[in-house]
């Protein structure tokens, strides 16, 4: 084997760990107020522990006015009231590591809220202790901003103040400003927060776009990017962002926590990396041992189609040795439409489209993020705009979508009136369609998407190639993807009918081979969507 996995590496748990990722507000309601809290997933613990990931991730909890639903933090060591206190998330980590489960928890390093301590002092005057934590900038002579950055919300990312005199930055929401981490003492306070989960046992972080952590000092104006065939619903669309965000010392300052988690054990840390170019960020922030884990980009949640060249072109960016960084995975996620309705074709099964994404997901070679819903082939619930409560969604509407068609109610039983979810009108409505594919009701159905899913996440489990190998695309003509992970003496050959009539499969592809997991009736043919994974 080329490229074996270093001895010190290969055990730590986290590498070719599934991750299930949990969005707290749309998981389960306890206490009736139509929104969901920490002891609603401390209840579905055993429902998550049964499926076979290795740990779970929690989106934001922290106190929050709520205005981005928790990534604008005025708190970064308490727990919002709507989820509960610090006692429920002691008591949801222990009931997690009782059963084996990891707890991964969101950190948010590029902004606060404006409603936090820290920003309160710093709009205070220019003098006060806090006055540097934040990105203070004068107006130009005629009043107007102090260059041409553009929120991601849309409009200037540049708000007056009047207490100061000056404009503040923010990359998103105006009551997010963006955090001047530059500034060692701000450094400092965000590596002390991380120490406090830390120290309650914690076993990794998601970084929320991290790239966005640091800026160009010299403030220089972004250049134009031209429309073209591109699709334009905001301002931030016609930049190239060089200047507002991914500053070179962002890395410099993820060796930080890298430094501080090492003191706990093989902690997790993992990047989000938004924006059309990535992968070199991607790189610089996981490269050699003195930065984070892993990475993920936005290279599946924003395609519109899934196709073998887009499935091959994004592993193949991260097939090198593991000096170079370990790649994370999500096909879905609370801020992306749930792929199963973006990429399943009209008129197909959407049943067994999810049983292929899912089974591709965990075939890759990274670490598969696995969106709630997603094991249940959720599709994309269609919010009306009276029922919206993104602010993206609301501030672009029509142009764009929005993030809560991805954010509904988890569906666990058909009987309530809320899917189970809660006694209560849920915070968003439940989404058209997911009652029927409850977690209830699919349960004691052997060929359910939910069954399929934990048959395949117990294949992984039981692969050391799965899990760690090296990966290979074979030669062979598309719609079939077709795909070899490697490790040591066990090779394990993956494959998927990416179209939407039946491929025939070579025979001496899999001559020899042990079947391991099928939605086939027969290995030689497969169906529509259909996939087929056996030992050679």
């Amino acid at each position: 084997m080329e490229n074996p996995p270093p001895p010190e590496t290969a055990l730590t748990w986290w590498r070719g760990a599934v991750v299930y990722q949990i969005y707290p507000r749309s998981y389960l309601d306890t206490n009736g107020d139509g929104i969901g809290d920490l002891p609603g997933i401390t209840r579905k613990l055993p429902y998550i522990a049964a499926l076979g990931v290795e740990a779970i991730w929690i989106s934001p909890f922290f106190k929050s006015p709520m205005s981005d639903f928790g990534y604008d933090v005025s708190d970064y060591c308490d727990v919002d009231p709507i989820f509960g206190t610090l006692a429920d998330f002691d008591a949801l980590l222990a009931g997690a590591h009782r059963l084996g489960l990891k707890v991964i928890i969101d950190q948010v390093y590029a902004h606060t809220s404006d409603a936090h301590y820290w920003f309160a002092q710093s709009r205070e005057s220019r003098d006060n202790p806090y006055a540097d934590w934040y990105v203070w900038k004068d107006p130009k002579p005629d009043g107007t901003p102090p260059n041409n950055w553009q929120s991601v919300f849309g409009g200037a990312a540049w708000t007056w103040d009047a207490r100061r005199q000056q404009y503040y930055m923010h990359n998103f929401l105006s009551t997010q400003p963006q955090l001047n981490v530059h500034n060692r003492v701000v450094q400092d306070a965000l590596v002390a927060a991380a120490k406090f989960w830390l120290d309650k046992g914690v076993d990794g972080f998601r970084l929320d776009a991290i790239n966005f952590a640091m800026f160009d000092p010299d403030f220089r104006d972004n250049p134009p990017w031209p429309a073209g065939s591109r699709t334009i619903t905001r301002p931030f669309d016609l930049q190239h962002h060089i200047h507002n965000q991914s500053h070179p010392d962002i890395p410099v300052f993820l060796e930080r926590i890298r430094e501080l988690a090492n003191n706990y054990g093989a902690i997790f840390t993992v990047a989000e990396v938004p924006g059309p170019d990535p992968l070199p960020e991607m790189s610089a922030f996981t490269a050699g041992e003195k930065r984070l884990s892993s990475a993920y980009s936005f290279d599946f949640l924003y395609a519109s189609r899934l196709s073998p060249r887009r499935v091959k072109a994004s592993q193949m960016n991260w097939a090198g040795p593991f000096s170079e960084g370990w790649p994370s995975w999500a096909f879905s996620n609370h801020d992306a439409p749930r792929c199963v309705s973006r990429w399943c074709p009209p008129g197909a099964d959407m049943r067994q489209f999810a049983k292929l994404t899912n089974a591709l997901l965990l075939c890759l070679r990274g670490n598969p993020i696995l969106y709630q819903g997603e094991e249940l082939g959720l599709p994309q619930a269609e919010v009306a705009f009276v029922d919206l409560q993104d602010p993206e969604a609301i501030a672009n509407w029509p142009r764009t979508l929005g993030r809560d068609g991805a954010r509904t109610p988890m569906p666990w039983s058909k009987g309530n009136t809320f899917a189970g979810f809660s006694e209560a009108k849920p915070w968003l409505p439940v989404g058209q369609g997911h009652a029927e594919l409850a977690a209830s009701e699919q349960e004691s159905d052997p060929a359910s998407v939910l069954n399929f899913t934990r048959a395949m996440l117990n294949v992984r489990a039981n692969s050391a190639a799965l899990r760690l190998g090296e990966v290979e695309f074979l030669d062979v003509p598309e719609p079939l993807l077709a795909l070899r992970r490697t490790l040591g003496d066990e090779t394990v050959l993956c494959l998927f009918n990416l179209g939407t009539d039946d491929v025939a499969v070579p025979a001496d592809l899999i001559a020899g081979a042990k079947p391991l997991i099928s939605t086939a009736p027969r290995p030689m043919t497969l169906p529509p969507h259909g996939v087929w994974i056996g030992q050679l």
